[in-house]
């Protein structure tokens, strides 16, 4: 089917600079059992395509679902018109900006495939997770959740650039609710952190099937918990905090449409400026930060983004210098600066745009328990539960669902509401250790929000736990 749409396209392509067609088809399937009970199955599919043409400087592009060859041509001719309109009044010329042919495939490593199993046998399963979980009066909500989805892609250009990429991803979820008087405190399975590319392999590399009770026993604790102390400390971040970090105080500041100000009306700006790639000092020694879409079983692998670029890991941090920001072909057109292979889109119906993908911490050389041992007087943080960060995302405030006190070298009493706060410029420069690589785990989120109108899209964030000193904690009270 997707061939010959492909054919119908080139039968169609106006003869102009550059014209490309953007194929997805996706298919998604929810499932959710919550305190015992089977909530409605979710499940839906989407396809539809988006034509773009470039001619005498401008571009247009327009999305339909109408794949046959008369709603293509009309897609097309929408796009053209866009392109003469708009052509002379951008703010690049758009026919200086060099787009590819390219050819290859992608795809996602699967062992175990979604359908390999039944439905009653997904259901049963996230039944006897509910038990796990349901373990003691005080439990009030519980949840098990399994979120699948299948996404095939095509990119073809007029003159016969092939991009064929087949995406699956999984995002498994657990969650327990503890009550008593007042008190209410969540766990969770790292939010929906452990999201990844793959199949129900998944859910045993994750430790879903035994992370129920842990979590469980976790929500119970919290409510007997003291509230997090006060004051200037250290603090040891889990991975499951760290990703959010990553992905505020670094990922967003560095998407250099952002730089631009493209963003500033909906989402902010970022305190970074051009002038800083190369030699600014983002972080201490020990920050190393990769944009890296080849990992196999991370969220948001790819092998071209949504412009057709092949897509290869590159350092935008090294040893604390910053080297390169987060940008696609045209905003490193617009720059001048070095970029990425990272112009993505939603869906069908929307434009590509600066985006994160995978954005990974690299990791250090101490292994866990030194790290901890490092530490006179601390926190450690797992999990994030709110966050907070201003329209230059440099001045910030998370919150995690679970604390525990850092005392002469050793993890002592559990702590709830735990927070830090903190600037982006200066936080990351108290970067003391970061974890080993048998300490990183490799998380992500399906809900990175960007873009007007808006675009939520998958991104994967690989990280060790890190220790900071001297940060700003305070408890929920």
């Amino acid at each position: 089917m997707h061939e010959r749409i492909v054919d119908h396209f080139r039968s169609i392509a106006p003869q102009v600079e550059f014209c490309s067609l953007r194929l997805v088809h996706a298919r998604s399937e929810y499932l959710s059992v919550r305190q015992h009970v089977l909530q409605p199955v979710a499940a839906s599919e989407d396809m539809g395509a988006m034509i773009t043409v470039i001619d005498k400087g401008g571009i247009g592009y327009a999305a339909t679902s109408d794949l046959t060859t008369t709603g293509l041509r009309r897609a097309a001719e929408h796009a053209r018109s866009w392109a003469h309109a708009n052509a002379g009044r951008c703010v690049v010329d758009f026919s200086k900006v060099p787009l590819p042919h390219p050819t290859g495939e992608y795809t996602s490593p699967v062992q175990k495939a979604w359908d390999t199993i039944s439905l009653a046998d997904k259901i049963d399963l996230l039944r006897a997770e509910n038990t796990r979980l349901k373990t003691d009066e005080r439990i009030v909500d519980w949840d098990a959740s399994l979120w699948y989805t299948e996404s095939d892609t095509v990119f073809a250009t007029a003159d016969n650039g092939l991009v064929q990429q087949q995406f699956r991803y999984l995002v498994p979820m657990l969650s327990a609710t503890a009550n008593a008087g007042a008190e209410t405190q969540s766990r969770t399975f790292a939010g929906r952190g452990y999201c990844r590319q793959g199949g129900l392999e998944i859910l045993d590399q994750s430790g879903f099937f035994t992370a129920a009770p842990r979590i469980a026993e976790e929500a119970l604790q919290l409510l007997l918990a003291p509230n997090c102390p006060s004051g200037t400390m250290d603090v040891l971040l889990a991975p499951d905090q760290m990703i959010l970090q990553i992905h505020e105080s670094i990922g967003h500041p560095l998407e250099l449409d952002r730089i631009l100000g493209d963003e500033r009306n909906y989402a902010g700006t970022s305190f970074v400026t051009p002038d800083m790639f190369g030699s600014y000092r983002y972080g201490s020694d020990h920050l190393n930060i990769t944009f890296d879409p080849t990992r196999a079983e991370e969220f948001a692998s790819y092998g071209f983004d949504d412009d057709g670029h092949p897509a290869q890991r590159e350092y935008l941090i090294r040893d604390g210098i910053l080297l390169r920001g987060l940008g696609g072909i045209t905003s490193q057109t617009r720059t001048g600066l070095s970029g990425v292979a990272n112009a993505r889109a939603a869906s069908w119906n929307r434009p590509p745009i600066d985006r994160m993908a995978n954005l990974n911490l690299e990791p250090g050389t101490m292994p866990f328990a030194d790290m901890v041992a490092a530490i006179e007087n601390g926190i450690y943080m797992q999990t994030n539960c709110s966050w907070s960060i201003d329209d230059s995302r440099n001045k910030f405030q998370f919150g995690c669902e679970w604390g525990q006190r850092i005392e002469n070298g050793k993890l002592t009493t559990v702590v709830k509401n735990p927070n830090y706060r903190g600037v982006s410029a200066t936080f990351w420069r108290s970067l003391k250790a970061a974890g080993a690589l048998d300490t990183v785990e490799v998380l992500g989120s399906p809900y990175c929000g960007k873009g007007e109108p808006n675009q939520v899209i998958r991104v994967g964030h690989a990280s060790p736990p890190c220790l900071f000193t001297g940060v700003e904690v305070f408890g929920g009270e």
